[in-house]
């Protein structure tokens, strides 16, 4: 797999409606991923669990990812416009290591790099310019 970068929308409380309106509009493949169900399950109340902790649109090349703002800290910032993270799929381990610590330079890491339930190396962070980052690096495909 080659390096990409694909826009990552966080919805409050309406990732499913949206995501679904995109795939009527778009057409494509919609995988939706709940909280209930998942290694994180227990972390949130049972209120939250219906909620989408990952969902992901695809047809062709494109790819628009999306998830429920269930995370604490900017829940109450979450305005149309500020919504939006870029999502970083890297090629190797030693790219999404390079890249992190490059974006995160004067910037804040807000989850650093570690291994996750999906087989995955991941890792957020806002970059000293105010744009949030997701990098991925999953891990199978090397």
């Amino acid at each position: 797999m080659n390096t990409q970068i694909n826009a990552y929308l966080t919805f409050k409380n309406n990732c499913e409606e949206a995501m679904t309106f995109y795939q009527e509009c778009l057409g494509g493949e919609l995988t939706l991923n709940r909280i209930k169900g998942s290694a994180m399950e227990s972390q949130f109340p049972p209120e939250q669990r219906d909620l989408i902790m990952h969902a992901n649109l695809v047809k062709d090349r494109l790819s628009l990812m999306g998830s429920d703002m269930f995370c604490t800290g900017e829940t109450a910032n979450l305005e149309h416009g500020n919504a939006m993270a870029l999502s970083l799929h890297c090629s190797s381990e030693e790219e999404i290591k390079t890249f992190f610590s490059k974006l995160s330079a004067g910037g804040q890491i807000t989850d650093p790099l570690k291994d996750q339930f999906w087989g995955a190396l991941f890792g957020m962070l806002t970059d000293k310019f105010g744009v949030k980052w997701l990098l991925n690096f999953e891990k199978n495909q090397a």
